[in-house]
This record gives C-alpha cells, structure tokens and sequence, in this order.
C-alpha cells in the first residue's frame, strides 16, 4: 500500500513483525551486486531510500542489526528473516522488495558490477558501474 500523492509508503518484512513506513519521495532503485548483498540476499539487492526518513514499527523488538563492514549495518527481522535495511551510515535505504507496493519505482543503475556473481548477466540498458556509482547520483 502506498499513498503516494503524499509520498507516504509502506512495506514490512515476511511474517509482519516489522513494518515500516516510508516519508517522502522515493530515490530510484539501485541494483547492488556486492559479495555482500549477495551473501545477505542470496541474489542481488535492489534497493530505494525516502528523502525524509523512515519510521519504523517493531512492538516485539524483533528488528536486528548486523555489522557488515566498519561503516555499514544491515538490518533484518529475527523472526522470518526479511533483509530490510541497509545503513552506510547515512540515511538507510529499504529493500524494494519488501515494499507492499513498487508501482512506482523504477531502477536507476547497477553497483558493484565487478562483483557480480558469474551465474547470472546484467542485460538492460541501465548504467553499470564497476564499484559505487559517483557521489552525484547516490
């Protein structure tokens, strides 16, 4: 479910223990190909970030959060296992694909292309970078 006329979105992970909401416009999706969001997705990650946060809904304190790397933290429900949250310190981005509704996203770029796992090919006509995309378009 989504309102966006007022830029308000919502999503949650499997069992809906966690759920969030999302304020304000959305960035496009950046597709993450990392050794990381592999091995903490099984998969690529697409991922989206509000321009004005994020409230989250936990009565039972079942979000937790990982230590990933030095200045990153990922956060997933311990129940079900949903991946939900990437923090690099910043604002943190939400997993797409835990959004009730992604009408309106849409995919902007691939990350960490040089990553990418050898069983698949990336063969849309998105921009791909090697590592980070440039400061100017995260």
């Amino acid at each position: 479910m989504s309102d966006s006329n007022n830029n308000i979105h919502y999503g949650g992970c499997l069992c809906g223990a966690v759920r969030y909401t999302l304020n304000g416009a959305l960035r496009p999706i950046s597709n993450c190909h990392c050794k990381q969001c592999r091995q903490w997705s099984g998969h690529y990650v697409s991922a989206t970030r509000p321009a004005e946060g994020i409230d989250i809904n936990d009565p039972q304190g079942m979000l937790k959060w990982y230590q990933s790397s030095p200045t990153a933290k990922r956060g997933f429900c311990g129940q079900c296992g949903s991946s939900l949250f990437w923090d690099g310190g910043g604002s943190p981005s939400v997993m797409a694909g835990t959004m009730d509704d992604t009408g309106t996203l849409t995919a902007r770029q691939h990350i960490f292309t040089a990553d990418k796992g050898a069983y698949y090919n990336i063969e849309d006509d998105l921009p791909k970078y090697p590592q980070s995309s440039p400061p100017d378009t995260r």
